[in-house]
């Protein structure tokens, strides 16, 4: 019993020190702190453009843990933690944080290193993940020049790069060494060449996550670093790095999954936008772009961040508001190959344009659970839950896209899931006929947004008929269990699927719905006992 105890203790307030492979079956809650929760659950006035500080706190989120977990996330990723410029500037307050002056302090308007270390140790003691948004490549000035005595620890002139600021992204060099930002609001790039600067910068991230129980780090503005500082800064971090780097082109993009575990995947968010946003996008240029990342990344699409919304981009929802076409595209980011990340708000039909606009208050929402989105994100976070759980080599196998027929459909296979998609709209009806969706001849299968069953031909493959422009997400009706999955009632513990044999023979040796539960809290497990 006290073995016990100990073991429950250091789970709820030690990191797991969360490694890539660990990140793999994680889906992750994005969000601002600032405008996600009040402390006292209080809901304030909140207008963004006015770029001010609007109560959000650590605190408040651990008091919201309930909601998104609700939803099937088990990970957060929150902006970042470090003290930032104070007061109002030419765009505002630092209320989003990611205008640093001091690494080495904790941004006060969010609260407490207390405070933060009781939302890891929270997030820990519900087998949740926390990922911290950092920033490397600059400091933040208030004016041109900019006060370097301001900035923590970097004082001195000599710290940062001599003033220039980007104008010609095709020059790398330039991209690498001049500023990001405006006189108004400088963002003053460090000299990351220099060795005393980069060991500061090693040994604050292994601090900052050893301090704060941090299981996954976020990194801004990849690209605007040398590539060959990243490797010695990931590996002093410790835990799952993932970066941004802000790019149409895989061909850019892919020498970043070199030096970091990951990217967040902005190669498939241009061609995925343009594809639902209107009934005339392409989904072939989407498949193929994920096909590119396959082949180019590192480690293929696997643990890319899979994303349709950010902070920095205008939300989906304020470019359609066609409710067919935002179901699909929000599919699309949680049945392939990479970590689906949600931005938080998108949920709650959120539809702010550009920043500011698209750093909502969560709490005007009320937090409402019983709504279309949110239901919708609940079953496709456990159709992957399920999915992980019926395949053990799920996280690992690579996405195919099936041939439909149509250019206005898509089918996307990662065994045990066929998802099937659409951007015709809500006023269309379409259909799809997949004849090599590798399931048994007959198999009974069940489309887990609606719970609605489908049966395979006699050859394994299927012809669905859709309704009001809505994706489906099939599944073996033998893969459901009470683990996962809103449709576990249809499940059948008699038939056991073999679509390209997705279901290995260990665990064919156990009863189905046992074999599934273990395996899916062995996947959501970091600690083996």
């Amino acid at each position: 019993m006290m073995r016990l105890a100990l073991i429950t203790s250091l789970l709820a307030t030690s990191a797991f020190a969360a490694s890539a492979d660990e990140w793999r079956n994680r889906s992750i809650y994005q969000l601002i702190t600032d405008r996600f929760a009040t402390p006292d659950d209080s809901s304030p006035s909140c207008d963004t453009s006015q770029r001010k500080y609007c109560g959000g706190t650590w605190k408040g989120i651990v008091n919201k843990l309930d909601y998104i977990q609700n939803m099937g996330f088990d990970a957060i990723w929150i902006s970042p933690i470090v003290a930032n410029v104070e007061g109002s500037t030419a765009y505002g307050e630092a209320f989003h944080g990611y205008w640093t002056q001091d690494i080495n302090s904790l941004n006060s308007h969010f609260g407490s290193a207390d405070d933060l270390k009781a939302l890891s140790a929270a997030l820990h003691k519900r087998n949740m993940y926390l990922m911290v948004d950092v920033v490397v490549n600059h400091m933040v000035g208030t004016a041109d020049p900019p006060n370097f005595s301001a900035f923590k620890p970097f004082s001195a002139q000599s710290d940062f790069h001599s003033e220039c600021f980007v104008s010609n992204y095709d020059n790398q060099t330039e991209v690498e060494q001049c500023w990001l930002g405006d006189k108004n609001v400088p963002l003053v790039d460090l000299n990351t060449e220099d060795s005393n600067v980069v060991q500061t910068m090693n040994t604050w991230i292994s601090k900052l996550v050893t301090d704060y129980s941090v299981d996954g780090v976020r990194i801004d503005t990849v690209k605007h670093v040398r590539k060959d500082f990243w490797p010695d800064f990931a590996k002093s971090a410790g835990v799952f790095t993932i970066g941004e780097v802000l790019n149409n082109e895989t061909s850019y993009v892919k020498d970043y999954t070199q030096v970091l575990d990951s990217v967040l995947d902005y190669p498939t968010w241009f061609p995925l936008v343009a594809a639902f946003q209107t009934t005339n996008g392409n989904l072939s240029a989407l498949a193929a772009t994920v096909q590119q990342g396959q082949s180019s990344y590192k480690n293929g699409q696997f643990m890319t961040g899979s994303f349709l919304e950010n902070h920095d981009q205008p939300r989906f929802q304020s470019l359609t508001q066609d409710n067919a076409l935002i179901k699909n595209a929000m599919t699309f980011t949680f049945v392939g190959d990479g970590v689906p990340v949600l931005y938080y708000g998108q949920e709650q039909s959120y539809a702010g344009g550009p920043d500011p606009a698209n750093r909502e208050a969560l709490w005007l929402s009320g937090y409402v659970e019983d709504k279309p989105l949110v239901k919708h994100v609940k079953a496709l976070n456990a159709a992957r839950k399920t999915a992980i759980a019926a395949n053990s080599n799920f996280v690992t196998t690579a996405t195919k896209f099936l041939s439909t027929g149509s250019q206005s459909t898509m089918a996307i296979s990662k065994a045990p899931l066929l998802t099937l998609l659409t951007n015709g709209g809500s006023s269309s009806s379409s259909s799809w006929t997949v004849p090599d969706a590798g399931y048994q001849a007959n198999e009974e299968l069940v489309d887990v947004l609606t719970c609605n069953k489908v049966t395979a031909d006699g050859k394994g493959g299927v012809t669905v008929q859709g309704s009001g422009g809505n994706p489906q997400v099939l599944l073996p009706t033998s893969a459901l269990s009470k683990v996962g999955s809103s449709c576990s009632s249809l499940g059948s513990t008699s038939q056991s699927s073999s679509a390209r044999g997705w279901i290995d023979s260990a665990g064919n040796s156990l009863p189905v719905v046992a074999a599934l539960v273990l395996a899916a809290w062995a996947a959501q497990s970091s600690l083996v006992l």
